[in-house]
């Protein structure tokens, strides 16, 4: 349990006021429709969660975790933030961190893109690597111990901290944004898991409000979290085999709820690349690693939904911008370095957007 610190309630009001304030001058993200000519009656929809103002979906999770923290008395005004992450998450901290005056250290794999490590610089984080990416957890403990800091701990902290039941979450933004569309109740929502976070909220809002919407998590197929879904003995692996930064890990997160995930699609990283730029075509703007793989699950749901002639819409996120990946996923040298071959899955995704072809 963290530890509580010495805070005066003057300073405290003026943090929470500064988050909600900010807040309070950001829109809600844009809902973009995708029509599927090849598959009549199904419509995609993508949440683009890259127009926040740290331009990614972790942008809601660093200020519930920052407004969870300042409410449990475990920030003060001198309070040093610690993280570990893949990244995005850091990048949002940051944010809040400056925002508030206070220093941030992110603890990150040495793996880490360098557009994430200079968007950290950029709103004033500092960024701490390590070689072995299972170690964030225990250095980012050691940095907060020797800093007098606090441990923001996004694994444990990520389902706790947003409200599941409403208050502007994800899930609510999308049924609101979805009321006026011809399927307005999906038939599926996809997304991955890095913490677990987003899909224990999408999972406990769908049943709290009735909904008969499926949730789907997509996850790389060498991330434990598929494996832990399939055998709950299975809690931990030798790490994570995947390059696909931001979801996917080597242990079974607290945050992350298998009992509100109604399905899980592993998906190869070369399929996720592939599917990347395929999408980011279609809607002519770059999109990450992590909402190919989005777009890989939500390909067999289509297929799927197609062969049985069901009609209805799917929604997945649209996680960050393609801007953080030019040095890695869009770097054909990059891919050939790691033997991701995506040349095969391009052809796969492209002829079911084009011909509604099934994915072999």
């Amino acid at each position: 349990m963290p530890t509580a610190v010495s805070c005066p309630r003057s300073w405290l009001a003026e943090a929470v006021a500064r988050i909600e304030a900010d807040f309070n001058r950001s829109a809600d993200t844009h809902l973009i429709r995708l029509d599927l000519p090849r598959a009549p009656g199904v419509t995609l929809y993508l949440k683009d969660e890259s127009s926040h103002p740290t331009g990614s979906l972790k942008h809601r999770l660093a200020r519930s975790l920052f407004l969870y923290a300042l409410c449990n008395g475990w920030i003060g005004p001198q309070t040093t933030i610690i993280e570990a992450s893949s990244g995005s998450t850091a990048v949002s901290e940051a944010y809040f961190a400056r925002l508030l005056g206070l220093r941030f250290i992110a603890v990150m794999p040495r793996s880490t893109s360098p557009q994430k490590i200079a968007a950290i610089a950029f709103h004033g984080g500092e960024s701490h690597l390590v070689e072995n990416p299972k170690a964030v957890y225990e250095e980012a403990r050691r940095l907060a111990r020797e800093t007098g800091g606090h441990y923001i701990d996004q694994f444990t902290y990520a389902e706790r901290a947003t409200d599941w039941r409403g208050n502007n979450n994800i899930a609510q933004s999308i049924f609101a944004q979805m009321a006026l569309e011809p399927d307005p109740v999906p038939a599926w929502i996809v997304c991955g898991a890095g913490t677990g976070g987003t899909s224990a909220t999408l999972g406990r809002y769908i049943r709290y409000q009735r909904h008969a919407t499926r949730l789907c998590v997509a996850d790389p197929e060498g991330s434990v979290f598929h494996r832990h879904y399939a055998d709950r003995s299975v809690r931990e692996l030798d790490g994570c085999a995947s390059c696909i930064e931001g979801i996917g890990r080597p242990r079974v997160e607290p945050s992350f709820i298998p009992e509100v995930v109604d399905r899980m699609v592993a998906v190869p990283d070369a399929a996720s690349i592939a599917a990347m730029q395929v999408i980011s075509e279609l809607l002519g703007k770059g999109v990450g690693g992590s909402t190919g793989t989005n777009i890989v699950a939500c390909a067999h749901i289509i297929a799927e939904m197609v062969a049985r002639g069901e009609k209805g819409s799917i929604v997945t996120l649209l996680c960050d911008s393609g801007e953080r990946y030019r040095s890695t996923y869009y770097d054909p040298a990059w891919l050939a370095a790691r033997g991701l071959d995506v040349a095969p899955w391009r052809e796969k995704l492209t002829r079911l957007f084009a011909e509604g072809t099934p994915l072999a």
